[in-house]
């Protein structure tokens, strides 16, 4: 007879993922398969407060904590569309930056 295997939940696939890259607090590696990948950079993005503009040195300072090549953590929160950028800053994706950026001008 065949032993039966749990389903996991979402939230326990997650976690389990997170324990796998994450063992001790620190991003041992990036994961390769896409959907691990997601769930590492959703949990670096919920470090940072939605609507809130953060310069490219206190991400930088941010991500380091927690991995040392802050810069393909900062390109793929960009790639895979949880922060944006513009002029230095990040913020997360789907919220608007508090103060709002100003426009450049075009003249006239």
């Amino acid at each position: 007879m065949g032993r039966r295997h749990r389903q996991l939940s979402q939230e326990d696939w997650e976690s389990m993922v997170l324990d796998t890259f994450m063992p001790r607090g620190r991003l041992v590696q990036v994961p390769a398969q896409r959907k691990k990948r997601l769930v590492i950079l959703r949990w670096f993005a919920d470090l940072f407060r939605p609507a809130q503009r953060y310069p490219e040195p206190v991400v930088n300072d941010v991500l380091r904590r927690y991995h040392d090549d802050v810069a393909t953590l900062r390109r793929l929160l960009v790639d895979e569309e949880l922060f944006q950028r513009r002029a230095g800053l990040y913020w997360r994706a789907g919220t608007l930056p508090y103060p709002p950026l100003r426009r450049a001008s075009t003249g006239g």
